[in-house]
């Protein structure tokens, strides 16, 4: 075993567990995953082995986006508990060596937030340029340029009082703050500071990349796309997010996160669609900017061992020497990875989390991931986030992908004792922690053994990762470091495919779907099974 410990930084090499917090354990039975519930659970996540928790947005908010939209970023919104309750969690988490991480929704505040009530009063006001204005073209009623929100229709909406136009990137009720304001830029890194203060150990940033827009409010180009529900697909987001300034704000804010060995890691969305790792990878700076940057292409790929290593290829390519890579397959956005990938297999789920888990870079585990939570069936009465109540039923919206946590057969699955804010899915009685927990062959205890796996072995954490060619629809790599070396191994088909390599050494099973762990055999040539899973470590 190797375990080189002092070289190991939470942050880069750590796994981070995504909690939906509304979603994830309600302790007072309204409906509402709250900080009470993280801090019940906070034994289960020791046992799972994570390293930090990722909390989506808990600040005081009329919760239009659920909690998108901040009304103030230092008060805890009664929904999810108090100060004193995030406190407690800070201490007890700390204790058990679990970090904690805050969504930061720095593009954009909430339409009640003080600062947006202030520059909505007057032209005049001096918080007036804390926000984005643009007088009206023509009649002054013509909007200033064709972008639009994700969230539907125009990204202009008129103020009557002020005459004037603001621009929302996403609801209306969402002003995008102005960052080319200095002012601004102090206001929320105070912001920060506070909460860096009270111990938190970093932020995921919302939106990141959107901050800055182009000065001159330039119409984005169009695509020839087809198929999309929204307008705002059919543009090249090319002058309303991506510009050059966002770097210099970014190496402001690592200087403040550096101070208190804090991290920040960022939600970067290209100019097109996902196909340009590495735009999101020149947010890392040259190590001075995001500490880690997502890389959603995985999210929109195929299950295949060809998408996959094209996908790890570019982006191991695209991340500077100084920098540091992370990976995920889902999130609060987007479909289940169980689901859209595995399709419900309990095989596929395992080879998908071996990928996830096995990488040069910081995994991100979605929050029932590890037992296998599928999307959820919203009827559309029941729809409560906007994109979906917009576009339904070209797109029934994200929350099927935010229902509640699996913990048990009861009636709401211990997520509450009364009914949820989402439905709990129908698989609830059969797929829950309950159930899976002295299951050996589970996907949660599979995800178990390889976080822990992972955590000792300084090669799995930190070591360098090498693609081997292995044959059909197996995709192999090794990872390395000094002595340690690893060999995992993927078959991506349904069926039976042979695995031949050029690697002599013999090799100990760690984690195996389908073979004896602590058993040894070569690699060099072998039939792996359908979906099988092989990582192995190198004797000698």
């Amino acid at each position: 075993m190797s375990s080189n410990k002092e070289n190991f930084i939470w942050w880069k090499h750590g796994v981070v567990y995504h909690i939906y917090l509304r979603s994830f354990c309600d302790t007072n039975s309204d409906g509402i995953g709250d900080i009470p519930g993280v801090i019940s659970k906070l034994d289960y996540l020791q046992a799972l082995g994570i390293d930090a928790i990722w909390l989506s947005p808990m600040y005081k908010s009329p919760l239009k986006d659920t909690g998108y939209d901040v009304s103030d970023y230092r008060e805890i919104d009664p929904v999810y508990g108090n100060l004193e309750d995030f406190k407690k969690l800070i201490r007890l988490a700390h204790m058990r060596k679990i970090h904690v991480i805050l969504d930061m929704p720095l593009n954009h505040t909430s339409d009640k937030h003080p600062w947006f009530l202030e520059a909505s009063s007057s032209k005049n006001n001096p918080k007036r340029d804390w926000y984005i204005w643009h007088d009206g073209k023509g009649d002054k009623k013509k909007y200033p340029n064709n972008w639009r929100s994700a969230f539907g229709g125009r990204a202009w909406t008129w103020e009557e009082k002020t005459q004037q136009y603001y621009l929302h990137l996403f609801l209306p009720e969402q002003p995008d703050l102005n960052w080319r304001n200095p002012k601004v830029k102090k206001a929320i890194l105070a912001e920060m500071k506070y909460w860096l203060d009270l111990g938190v150990d970093g932020f995921r940033l919302d939106v990141a990349n959107y901050i800055i827009k182009d000065e001159n409010f330039k119409n984005n180009p169009y695509l020839n796309l087809k198929g999309y529900p929204r307008i705002y697909d059919f543009q090249l987001h090319k002058y309303d997010r991506n510009q050059s300034e966002s770097h210099e704000i970014y190496k402001e804010l690592r200087a403040l996160v550096n101070e208190y060995g804090a991290m920040l890691v960022g939600e970067i969305y290209p100019n097109e669609g996902c196909k340009e790792p590495e735009v999101s990878a020149s947010y890392l700076g040259r190590g001075d900017e995001l500490n880690l940057a997502f890389d959603f292409s995985p999210m929109y790929t195929g299950f295949g061992a060809k998408n996959f290593l094209k996908n790890l290829i570019y982006w191991y390519k695209s991340v500077p020497s100084e920098g540091w890579p992370c990976h995920v397959l889902s999130n609060h956005d987007k479909s289940r990875a169980f689901k859209r990938l595995a399709k419900g297999s309990s095989q596929k789920a395992k080879l998908l989390a071996t990928l996830l888990l096995t990488q040069k870079g910081t995994p991100f585990v979605y929050y029932g991931e590890e037992i296998g939570l599928t999307d959820g069936k919203i009827v559309k009465q029941n729809v409560i986030d906007p994109a979906g109540r917009r576009f339904w039923p070209f797109y029934k919206g994200r929350d099927p992908f935010r229902c509640p946590m699996q913990w048990d057969r009861s009636v709401y699955a211990g997520f509450s004792e009364k009914k949820p804010w989402l439905p709990v899915n129908e698989n609830s009685r059969e797929i829950n922690v309950y159930m899976q927990d002295e299951r050996p062959s589970s996907i949660l205890n599979f995800y178990r053994r390889l976080i822990h796996l992972r955590k000792k072995e300084s090669a799995l954490y930190g070591g360098e990762w090498l693609p081997i060619e292995a044959g059909r629809d197996i995709l192999a790599y090794s990872r390395k470091d000094g002595n340690s070396q690893f060999f995992i191994a993927l078959n991506f088909a349904g069926s039976p495919r042979r695995c031949k390599t050029k690697e002599t050494s013999h090799f100990e099973i760690e984690v195996s779907t389908d073979r004896f762990v602590t058993g040894r055999m070569s690699v060099r040539d072998f039939i792996m099974n359908p979906y099988e899973v092989l990582v192995a470590r190198k004797i000698g």
